[in-house]
């Protein structure tokens, strides 16, 4: 008897244990989040293009009417089990450069820069009618002729 409430009381413990762990927050980073030292190393006006690349990586966007833009944009989120996901860090760094291609000005946006864009959830309608499940696998049975398969 004693011995069966041992075993139950271990199982339990373990079975606490096992969803408990479960429920640990997973922390995700997209993209490249460029820490202040790292930047701290780029001196404007003496390092260039490649000297920012050894120091910050490639960078995540090239400014499309610009090409002496470069943009840094990363975030790191956490979520814990099914629940929404929160954003625990999110930047763009900028870093833009002379005509010479020297760093003349580095800057920084963080989350308290950002806005909350609310998603539209209309459908456009379009032209033509919908098919019914039959309609789409048996819709070209009799189209074609065995003459027209072989050319």
């Amino acid at each position: 008897m004693r011995m069966m409430r041992t075993i139950f009381i271990l199982g339990t413990i373990g079975l606490i244990l096992s969803l408990t762990a479960g429920c640990s927050a997973r922390q995700n980073t997209r993209g490249n989040l460029p820490t202040k030292d790292q930047v701290a190393l780029i001196t404007l006006g003496v390092h260039g293009r490649e000297d920012v690349r050894t120091v910050l990586g490639a960078p995540s966007i090239v400014s499309t009417f610009d090409e002496n833009i470069w943009y840094y944009i990363g975030r790191r989120t956490s979520q814990y089990a099914f629940f929404k996901r929160s954003v625990i860090e999110q930047q763009v760094l900028i870093v833009r450069f002379a005509p010479e291609g020297s760093v003349r000005k580095i800057s920084r946006l963080d989350k308290s820069d950002g806005r909350e864009i609310e998603l539209v959830e209309r459908e456009t309608p379009s032209a033509g009618r919908q098919l019914g499940l039959l309609e789409q696998l048996f819709g070209n049975v009799g189209r074609f002729s065995g003459s027209e398969a072989g050319q």
